[in-house]
Parts: C-alpha cells; sequence; structure tokens
C-alpha cells in the first residue's frame, strides 16, 4: 500500500507512490532490478514502451516485460508511446500489465481505445504530453483510472523537470475531485526528491521516477525512502 498523509489542510489523505520507470535501469539485469525495487517498497512498476514514431526512441516490447512478470508481485503499467496503440494491446496485456495508458494525442478514436483496454480486463489510463490540455481528456475521466502528466517531452529519460506542468496537475486535480471520481494523477518525468515535492502540492499521487532511483549513489532503496519522504512532507507541510 502506498504511504499516506493528511494533505496541508488536514481535509483529505493523499498517497505518494512510486512508480519506478526502468527505462534508464541496466537492461542486462532487468529481472534483478525489479525485484530490487520491489525490496524498496515501490508500489508498481512503469514500463514506457516507444515505438520510434510518435516518439524518437525505440524501448521495449512485451517480450521483455513477460520475462520479469513471474519475479515480483508488483502491478505492472505498460505506457504507450506508439501511434495507433489498438492492435499492440493484448500483447501487453498477455505480457502481465494490468494497466495500460494511451495518449489521445496518438489515438484516431481514443473512447473506443480506452475500451479495447477494459474488454481485455485491464484498467485504462491516458497520458498527456505537456502541450497537450486537459480538456483533451476531460470526456473520458469516466472510462479511465489513472491520467498520467508529462512533466518532459516523451522520449528519453534524464530530461529536466518542466515545473509549468504543476498548473495542468492542479487543473487535473480539481476536475477530478469536482466530479467526485476515483482516477489517480500521475505524473511523469524529471521527478527527483526536490521536485516531488511541488507535484505533489499540486495534486500528484503516483510519481514516476527513473534517473534519480538509478543514479543515487546510496542505491535505489535510498532514493525511495528519500523521494516518497519529500513527497509526503510536501503533503502535510512539512
Amino acid at each position: 500500500m502506498a504511504p499516506t498523509a493528511p494533505d496541508a489542510n488536514g481535509a483529505t489523505t493523499r498517497t505518494v507512490e512510486i512508480a519506478p520507470s526502468v527505462l534508464n535501469a541496466d537492461f542486462s539485469r532487468l529481472g534483478e532490478t525489479c525485484t530490487e525495487l520491489e525490496r524498496a517498497g515501490v508500489g508498481r512498476i512503469h514500463w514506457d514502451v516507444m515505438d520510434g514514431q510518435f516518439v524518437p526512441n525505440i524501448s521495449m516490447g512485451p517480450a521483455v516485460i513477460a520475462s520479469c512478470r513471474p519475479l515480483v508481485d508488483l502491478p505492472f503499467e505498460a505506457h504507450l508511446m506508439v501511434r495507433e496503440p489498438d492492435g499492440l494491446i493484448p500483447d501487453f496485456v498477455a505480457a502481465g500489465c494490468s494497466r495500460v495508458l494511451v495518449h489521445p494525442e496518438a489515438c484516431t478514436h481514443l473512447h473506443r481505445t480506452l475500451g479495447v483496454i477494459a474488454d481485455l480486463g485491464a484498467e485504462p489510463g491516458v497520458a498527456i504530453n505537456p502541450a497537450t490540455p486537459t480538456s483533451s481528456v476531460e470526456w473520458v475521466l469516466e472510462d479511465v483510472r489513472q491520467v498520467l502528466v508529462m512533466t518532459v517531452n516523451p522520449g528519453f529519460g534524464g530530461q529536466a523537470y518542466i515545473a509549468s506542468m504543476e498548473g495542468k496537475v492542479e487543473e487535473l486535480r480539481d476536475l477530478v475531485d469536482r466530479r467526485g471520481l476515483d482516477v489517480q494523477v500521475e505524473v511523469d518525468g524529471g521527478i527527483t526528491a526536490d521536485t516531488i515535492e511541488p507535484a505533489a502540492r499540486a495534486g500528484a499521487e503516483v510519481f514516476v521516477v527513473g534517473s534519480a532511483l538509478f543514479r543515487d549513489p546510496l542505491g535505489v532503496a535510498h532514493a525511495v525512502e528519500e523521494i516518497t519522504g519529500n513527497g509526503l512532507a510536501a503533503l502535510t507541510g512539512g
């Protein structure tokens, strides 16, 4: 279960869940990395899937994810940064991803694509790029379990956090709360022990972390503890 804390006003309880992206991990020991992350107490593993067309990079396919699935009990989520993902979704669900996120910018019929995910028994989610407004997902919020706000332009790990996206997170958090929806707000890109604080205050509750985990000289477990602690402190005004 993700660590929780009351918000600064003590009105609601919010979570701080770390969702490691293994994009910057050592691919030669990917299975070991997954087990190490589970021991460190993360909430899920985030798989960045890139096709070299929607984004200027190619990452991993369902076979790689499936090879790691038996090693841990953590939920897997696939972030499909691919054009027209409908035909690929079944393979990622079969590989063990219980949640699949797609981009409205890449889907001809977003509502239909979300239905494909749900019909396969997985939880649908959407991800929006920095230049994409929240209005692009406003009318599918009832059909998703999660909205991911990209805080970098997708395609590569290790990029600098775009602080102006905090306003978008606030807008989305308000929209979800006013409708009383059970939809998680996630952020992805440049999340560190420093940037998690404003992102958490803006309303995010799930934080995709990549480079900051694997570059910590004290190890992954230390990075998870520090980043989570700073996120919780931001919520309580500490």
